[in-house]
């Protein structure tokens, strides 16, 4: 890879699960791209934390008893837990890891849980002092909730829950029925940010998916669906660092048709394109798993092959294969043949241009040669006199 990034993984269990929908038909990469979301960066988790314990510390010194002891304790413990859980899933998603995103997400509506727990006491104790002031940590929690965690809506839903439910049974419970009024207020809150956090989710997840198929009509042919010269450099360069130790066993095969110019000019431009679709079709099934296979324009393909496979044996199938005729679904039988140069792969696996440049030499003697059949970079040196 050209530059390492971090991959979260997705959940596992069901809880976690539930908690990350984010909506149905979301493609897999997208739920990734989401998942990660949620971790955010340090400084932002770290205003969170400093905010909740701050508040946590100060109401117990000014009220230290049981219950404020262990809404500072649980704020400190759950803070601490997620900090490690960050620090060790950011590291491992780096490491193409398991990134503990049931753990994490977990930790999240239990985050939420301590922030109401706290609202909770404060408000029974009758100090109003302390009730606005783990009131108002509550409510800015939840702005905080609804900005980092819209990627994940139910999510929201559950920790705003957590955090602002407990105020309205520390209002019922206080006796002063001018806070009842919060049994309105936080209903209507909770909606509300919800339905903000799927809003937002659509948006974004409408503006990943324009984004995807962008890139993919970037990268790929759009007559054939097959990688374009773009996409075919990309793959070659991203492929897995294990790649490279292989490199020397991975060969590219550079394809002309033979007589597609004919075809085009006896059918027409629709039968050509017709013609084109269904080689690219027989050219995926032939180049099996794990190879690329791309179209660079015209009637030029290439493919890469991956590591041990035959790729002289896989030149002598494509030219037998692609000598069959074909059929197109208006029934106009098609027959025509292809050149192909092979070229081998070094240790700098992702030279593609040198690569392409042996290969198409060697696709220019198999022409020369008489067509219909393959010709390897060695052997196109050796013809020539040249040490390959």
């Amino acid at each position: 890879m050209e530059q390492q990034t971090e991959v979260f993984t997705l959940p596992r269990g069901r809880a976690a699960t539930w908690l990350l929908h984010a909506g149905a038909d979301i493609p897999r990469a997208i739920r990734v791209a989401l998942v990660g979301s949620l971790f955010g960066t340090l400084p932002i988790f770290a205003g969170g934390v400093l905010n909740t314990v701050a508040v946590a510390w100060v109401l117990d010194r000014r009220h230290p008893t049981p219950a404020f002891h262990l809404w500072l304790a649980l704020e400190i413990a759950v803070c601490l837990v997620r900090l490690v859980v960050l620090v060790v899933a950011r590291r491992r998603a780096r490491e193409r890891k398991s990134t503990l995103t049931d753990t994490y997400v977990l930790l999240a509506p239990f985050w939420g849980a301590t922030v109401g727990y706290g609202a909770l006491v404060s408000v029974l104790s009758g100090d109003w002092i302390a009730a606005t002031l783990s009131f108002l940590s509550a409510a800015a929690m939840v702005g905080g909730i609804c900005f980092r965690n819209f990627g994940a809506p139910r999510l929201v839903a559950v920790m705003i829950f957590l955090s602002l439910g407990p105020c309205c049974i520390g209002a019922v419970l206080a006796g002063e029925p001018t806070l009842w009024l919060t049994l309105l207020q936080i209903p209507f809150y909770l909606f509300a940010m919800s339905a903000a956090a799927w809003r937002l989710n659509g948006m974004l997840v409408s503006t990943m998916k324009a984004e995807q198929e962008n890139d993919r009509r970037a990268r790929h042919d759009e007559l054939t669906g097959l990688l374009n010269r773009a996409g075919l450099f990309q793959a070659v360069r991203s492929r897995e660092p294990g790649h490279a130790r292989d490199s020397a066993r991975t060969a590219l095969l550079y394809l002309d048709l033979d007589g597609f110019k004919a075809v085009n000019d006896a059918h027409g431009h629709e039968i050509g394109d017709t013609l084109l679709a269904l080689v690219a079709r027989r050219l995926r099934h032939l180049s099996g798993e794990g190879s690329l296979v791309a179209r660079l324009g015209g009637d030029e393909f290439v493919i890469v092959t991956p590591p041990r496979a035959d790729p002289l044996a896989l030149a002598d199938v494509i030219v037998r294969e692609l000598a069959k005729p074909f059929l197109t679904d208006g029934g106009v039988m098609l027959a025509i043949g292809v050149s192909i140069g092979v070229a081998m792969f070094d240790h700098h696996h992702d030279e593609l241009d040198r690569v392409l440049r042996d290969a198409d030499n060697a696709l220019y003697e198999a022409k020369r040669a008489g067509k219909s059949r393959r010709v390897s970079a060695r052997e196109s040196a050796e013809s020539a006199g040249v040490v390959a």
